[in-house]
């Protein structure tokens, strides 16, 4: 035990000094002047090293999602014996475009006889359109009347469909004419309207989120038309498709609540 600390005791310091470095952190090691000179130059030791993993911040991660991901640019005449995109794309606009034709005809400032027409009454032989069961007539700019003469037997059903329309519409019933009194453009009238874009906006989102399911499902079974990495390139432009389309709804919802707002 004593010859092994006396034998301790005879190793240089400047190795004892770099095994101690080997347990400090880094960034406390530093050159270390060894005594002695040779040619009138210091001589100094370098502690090794320790490798040191970098991890990625929070605020990198955060700057890596902000940037905009490669869009995908597929010739829809290569894959057409896959899925053919133009008719996913055309499902697609026709989704936007009922959608306008909506904002046209239900969400006005300015009530319209057109506004009532599609109103859905549910009748014994289904659901039919109001202007199928019923005669609408703009009596004034204050009143809109419909004529139930030809189904008198629908007149309730379609007093409920008007009153439900979303459009504050509160009508009332003489016999089988029904009065329809226009409302007041105030304040409350436009913020109702904004309310019910938003609710037909949504309600064609519904609709694509459909289209692109079921173009999706499509796709599974060509799997075997293809390889998988033109599948997953499909995919991503069916996907890229689809956010196109709800961002052009989106423009439409903000031009429509401009002018529903004034």
């Amino acid at each position: 035990m004593a010859l092994g600390l006396r034998c301790f005791r005879l190793v240089p310091p400047a190795f004892c000094n770099s095994l101690t470095a080997l347990t400090r952190p880094v960034s406390e090691v530093k050159l270390k002047t060894v005594s002695g000179r040779q040619n009138d130059h210091g001589q100094y030791v370098a502690y090794p090293a320790v490798p040191i993993r970098h991890f990625a911040t929070k605020k990198a991660k955060a700057k890596g999602k902000g940037q905009s991901q490669t869009r995908v640019n597929l010739n829809t005449a290569l894959v057409e014996d896959i899925i053919s995109l133009e008719e996913v794309d055309e499902e697609m606009k026709s989704v936007v475009e009922a959608l306008k034709d909506n904002f046209n005809k239900t969400v006005n400032i300015r009530t319209s006889p057109g506004s009532l027409d599609h109103i859905t009454v549910v009748t014994a032989d289904g659901k039919l359109a109001l202007n199928q069961i019923g005669q609408i007539s703009m009596k004034s700019p204050q009143l809109i009347l419909v004529n139930m003469a030809s189904f008198p037997e629908c007149t309730a059903a379609a007093i409920k469909a008007i009153r439900e329309s979303g459009m504050n519409l509160n009508p009332e019933v003489e016999g089988t004419l029904i009065r329809v009194p226009i409302p007041k453009v105030t304040r409350e009238h436009r913020e109702m309207l904004v309310k019910l874009a938003k609710q037909n906006t949504n309600k064609a989102k519904d609709s694509l989120r459909k289209v692109r399911t079921n173009a999706m499902n499509k796709l599974k079974k060509s799997k075997d038309k293809a390889s998988e990495d033109t599948i997953r390139l499909i995919e991503k432009q069916i996907s890229q498709m689809a956010d196109d389309t709800v961002a052009e709804m989106d423009r439409h919802l903000a031009v429509k609540t401009k002018e529903l707002l004034g």
